[in-house]
């Protein structure tokens, strides 16, 4: 059998949580390097190609998602809600994945309050983080999540007629681009034939 390619897989990770480590990716060249030689070379296989997924590692780190705390529900747990919710990053609800949370001004401040800090669906899966550790919050605070420029509007949805929010570019000069604007109702129903529904009852 002669192979034409081997494909690594889902691509390279970033580091999510203060204090972790980035990916080596010159740790990451040799192992693979090593295991070619060892593997694809040794059997006498002819050269072949290796594909690898581009990964989280390629803008990951890049995109935040911006967001205002539009209330605070303190019952048998303190809860914050935004004003963005899982159709805007689909990753801690689906698989509960870590994303750092920033307020802004409040950066220094004591972290001694535990929320879980909830988006504006009706799903109770449409959390960002859950027994987070933040300053004190109230409505009005500008909060920031990290690391979001991948699997965010790509995963995005229109589930209870959420629309998905405007991308903006900050370029290294200081200034910012609108790159994407928000969907409007009209994109909402852009697909839908009305005229084919007329007569349905």
């Amino acid at each position: 059998i002669t192979f034409e390619f081997v494909n690594l897989g889902g691509g390279i990770g970033i580091p999510y949580r203060p204090g972790e480590a980035p990916l080596s990716w010159k740790v990451l060249s040799v192992g693979i390097q090593e295991k070619y030689e060892q593997i694809i070379k040794a059997s006498g296989h002819p050269d072949i190609k290796i594909f690898l997924e581009s990964g989280r590692a390629i803008t990951g780190p890049y995109g935040y998602l911006v967001a205002r705390v539009l209330h605070i529900k303190d019952t048998y747990k303190k809860y914050a809600g935004l004003d963005a919710s899982m159709h805007n990053l689909m990753r801690p609800a689906m698989y509960g994945a870590y994303h750092h949370i920033t307020v802004l001004g409040k950066q220094h401040l004591p972290h001694n309050v535990k929320y879980d800090v909830t988006g504006s669906l009706c799903e109770n899966n449409d959390k960002f983080a859950i027994d987070r550790m933040l300053p004190e919050l109230e409505p009005g605070d500008i909060v920031v999540i990290h690391d979001t420029g991948a699997h965010g509007h790509a995963m995005g949805f229109n589930y209870n007629a959420k629309l998905r929010s405007a991308e903006l570019l900050l370029r290294p000069d200081g200034s910012v681009v609108q790159i994407r604007r928000a969907e409007t109702i009209d994109d909402y129903f852009a697909t839908v034939s009305f005229e084919q529904a007329n007569n349905f009852k």
